[in-house]
């Protein structure tokens, strides 16, 4: 008699934007927090920053043509198609330490960022 076994969940496709656990229990803490179970966190990308690009999170009950849904334990993270171009292989986690908490974009295609991490070079 064969068995068949869970395959190990693969790994994000190069370039894929992922969401870590804590971002996502994070974003569902937001979400009820609203009232509104329709709202997603919204990450866009737009110039400016001391670095030349500064990431911007909203709250958001829609969802554009061009947007992409990143999905993880009931949490759901939507962006445009072009900022998401900036954001190709990149990781948004939520961190709490003696500094504050805030939610934390690991970018690879960062080339510099400012001290507070919410612009970027490329």
């Amino acid at each position: 008699m064969q068995t068949e076994t869970a395959s190990p969940s693969p790994a994000p496709a190069a370039g894929e934007l992922t969401l870590s656990a804590n971002a996502a229990a994070r974003i569902r803490k937001i979400v009820a927090s609203e009232g509104n179970p329709d709202l997603k966190l919204r990450l866009s990308v737009s110039g400016g920053g001391c670095s030349g690009f500064q990431y911007g999170f909203t709250l958001d009950d829609s969802q554009g043509h061009d947007d992409l849904i990143i999905e993880r334990d009931g949490a759901a993270l939507v962006i445009d198609t072009l900022s998401a171009e900036y954001m190709r292989g990149s990781e948004i986690d939520f961190v709490e330490d003696l500094s504050g908490a805030g939610f934390q974009i690991r970018n690879p295609l960062a080339t510099a960022s400012c001290g507070c991490g919410n612009s970027f070079a490329i």
